[in-house]
């Protein structure tokens, strides 16, 4: 595999969203999708499709019964089929939610448990060799613990920090385990990429501290060294100096491939009062441009859909060509970006709500139909792929 990388993915959340009543609802995006009963016709459209990878994990909150316990009988299937159709897997082991028995990402012994069963993983599977451990940690920290509408539902910023700490440690701890199993294997970290714009100058100083924090799950998984001011924020919310030595003494960063990802939700406007409403103004190529300027990473698109244009076909199609378009500028600008995401391969269900509503409303974001037809975005993608393909070069995937 040393070109350009085409890519989607099989969505496949799975967080626990808190009732009315306090107990927790396990959201299952693959059983929500009819994956489970269809994963062979999904495996095929992506080979139809023609993607060089396909981003796909098991469902981490079945497989992962209690500790040193695992259930594989899915995966195994799927994982074979995966393997019998020739598809280069990207494997997310952990997508937005925990097991049962392991709580939430308060929880100080979920990295190590993790670390664990991501070992288990490489060790079942030893031909896979590209891992996403952890996806958009700093999305899963966010609406866990401060938003409060996932998993803890907390709203504060020691319950972020918690998580952030324990999220970003346990991507480490998974890596380093994959390693020791498959030191071929290589890391596309697949998050999300922010950018707070202000709306006036009193929200000018709120700003710049979210915009230094929506780095936070990537400085600590490639120990960046922090300014003071979200130095002192980590401490004053929970971190404690050894904690965070512990992520500039593990440097990750040389198996490690930057993914970025971008919806138009991805913007934001900040009142002086502390509310943000979504505004797209900046795009794909200049808020990638300063997660590249800050890490110096190796890049991959790893996400983006029509979120905003669900209901039009066309703009669906515009938002795919407005993308593809910034990717070509950023690699003629020099960033050293080796793939391409359209996200998912299938249409989605209930994600127009964050998860929290259980409407089944059908989110049409995908290449295919819930009904396993191609969509006319689908068909420009393909297109797109056979018209690029060896016409972009890359020089960065040597290390395959």
């Amino acid at each position: 595999m040393h070109g350009f990388l085409f890519a989607t993915g099989i969505e496949n959340s799975y967080p626990t969203i808190r009732q009315p009543d306090g107990s927790a609802r396990r959201v299952d995006e693959m059983q929500k999708t009819d994956h489970y009963a269809r994963y062979r016709e999904d495996f095929a459209l992506a080979r139809e499709l023609d993607v060089d990878l396909l981003r796909y994990g098991p469902p981490y909150y079945q497989v992962h019964r209690g500790a040193g316990r695992y259930d594989w009988e899915f995966t195994d299937q799927a994982f074979d089929e995966i393997r019998r159709l020739q598809i280069t897997p990207c494997v997310d082991l952990c997508h937005f939610g925990l097991p049962d028995w392991l709580g939430n990402f308060q929880n100080p012994e979920f990295p190590r448990h993790f670390a664990d069963y991501a070992r288990a993983f490489a060790i079942r599977f030893p031909w896979v060799r590209l891992y996403t451990p952890i996806n958009e940690m700093y999305v899963t920290a966010h609406f866990s613990a401060k938003l409060g509408i996932w998993n803890e539902c907390l709203t504060d910023d020691r319950a972020f920090i918690t998580a952030s700490k324990h999220i970003a440690r346990a991507n480490i701890l998974a890596t380093e385990a994959i390693l020791e199993v498959q030191p071929a294997a290589r890391f596309i970290q697949s998050e999300s990429s922010e950018y707070f714009h202000p709306s006036h100058p009193d929200a000018v100083k709120l700003a710049r501290h979210l915009n230094e924090r929506r780095f936070l799950s990537l400085d600590l998984c490639y120990g960046y060294d922090l300014c003071a001011t979200m130095y002192e924020y980590l401490l004053d919310n929970g971190m404690t100096r050894e904690e965070f030595h512990f992520f500039l003494d593990h440097n990750i960063r040389p198996v490690c491939i930057m993914g970025n990802d971008y919806y138009a939700t991805n913007e934001h406007v900040v009142h002086p009062d502390g509310s943000t409403q979504q505004y797209e103004m900046l795009g794909y190529y200049v808020i990638t441009k300063q997660y590249y300027d800050r890490y110096r990473l190796p890049v991959m698109h790893t996400e983006t859909n029509n979120r905003d244009y669900a209901l039009n076909e066309k703009d669906a199609r515009s938002w795919l060509e407005r993308q593809w378009g910034n990717l070509v500028r950023l690699k003629e600008d020099g960033v050293p970006i080796i793939g391409f995401t359209w996200y998912s391969l299938i249409d989605q269900v209930d994600w127009d709500s964050l998860l929290v509503k259980d409407d089944g409303q059908v989110n049409r974001y995908g290449l295919y139909s819930l009904d396993r037809k191609i969509r006319p975005v689908g068909e420009l993608y393909r297109d797109l792929i056979r018209t690029w393909r060896g016409r972009i070069s890359n020089g960065m995937l040597s290390m395959y």
